[in-house]
């Protein structure tokens, strides 16, 4: 049970295995007519702020689905049902780690068919003002990221990760999503971010930070980007193997980068993983106990 970030109701979510090929959809138990199945794939996506929205062919929505998503792909799950009895789901603390530790708690099952992946096979760039998106061939799953604000609190931070053996879930996977004390009031004066609180999102002014606790990694708005790129990657609808490189990018970006990459059938390629290639996706070995103890 948690609230939504914009709406601040009460919502429940449920995730449910899946056979192999089944892929992630969402379903929206509120609704008994029509076609309450959403998919969870890059096609899907409809412009939303602040968040990652999908919707269907029949209009139905559920939108913030971009941490839930980088909670399987860091977990390594690709077949799942998630059942949720609202628009959108929740916001929990901010972060993808009260998923991963749900996730973990009851085991993910390995399924009897062999997994296939999205190789990159030449760059593809996307770009939007000064933001820039690219993906680029690599062998294993990479992520770069850049940012850039003008709060002393966030300034410049970078970094990179190979997303293989648990990196997701011990690096990233409690991160939060951040933003302005000033867009906190702007938002709310608009209607938007009404769930939103200083328990579910790390708040700036300037140099200070004004949600409790402080920060959970000196670096932790750079890490919750990357939670995010990775979650909006997993729309792609299977591991991607090849290095992802955002410099001030969000989730608009990332869904135009994918949009680019299938409009083009040279840029990649669907294989299947041998044992070895298999062995470097993410989720490989994660455990429970590699879960910060923050969250």
């Amino acid at each position: 049970m948690g609230a939504g970030l914009h709406s601040g109701t009460p919502v429940r979510m449920t995730i449910h295995p899946a056979s192999a090929e089944y892929g992630i959809w969402f379903r929206r138990t509120d609704i008994s007519v029509g076609d309450a199945l959403i998919p969870a794939k890059w096609d899907s996506v409809v412009q939303s702020p602040l968040c990652t929205k999908l919707r269907n062919a029949a209009g139905a929505e559920i939108s913030t689905v971009e941490h839930v998503m980088a909670a399987l792909a860091g977990c390594g799950v690709q077949n799942a049902l998630i059942e949720v009895d609202g628009p959108e789901v929740p916001i929990l603390d901010g972060s993808a780690a009260p998923f991963v530790d749900g996730i973990l708690a009851r085991g993910v099952r390995r399924l009897a068919l062999s997994v296939w992946a999205i190789e990159i096979l030449r760059p593809i760039t996307v770009s939007a003002g000064e933001a820039t998106a690219t993906l680029s061939p690599s062998d294993i799953f990479e992520i770069e990221f850049e940012i850039e604000f003008d709060e002393a609190a966030i300034g410049h931070q970078s970094k990179t990760l190979n997303m293989a053996n648990g990196a997701f879930v011990r690096e990233l996977c409690d991160s939060r999503t951040f933003c302005r004390q000033s867009d906190v009031e702007a938002m709310r004066a608009n209607g938007l971010a009404l769930g939103g609180t200083l328990a579910n999102a790390v708040v700036v002014d300037g140099a200070n930070v004004l949600s409790p606790g402080g920060l959970r990694h000196a670096d932790e708005a750079v890490r919750h980007k990357m939670l995010d790129a990775l979650g909006d990657l997993a729309l792609a609808g299977a591991p991607i193997l090849g290095r992802y490189t955002g410099n001030r990018a969000g989730h608009a970006l990332t869904n135009k980068l994918l949009r680019a990459l299938f409009a083009q059938p040279d840029a990649y390629r669907t294989v299947v993983c041998d044992d070895h290639t298999a062995l470097r996706l993410p989720g490989v070995g994660v455990r429970q106990a590699d879960i910060p103890a923050v969250a």
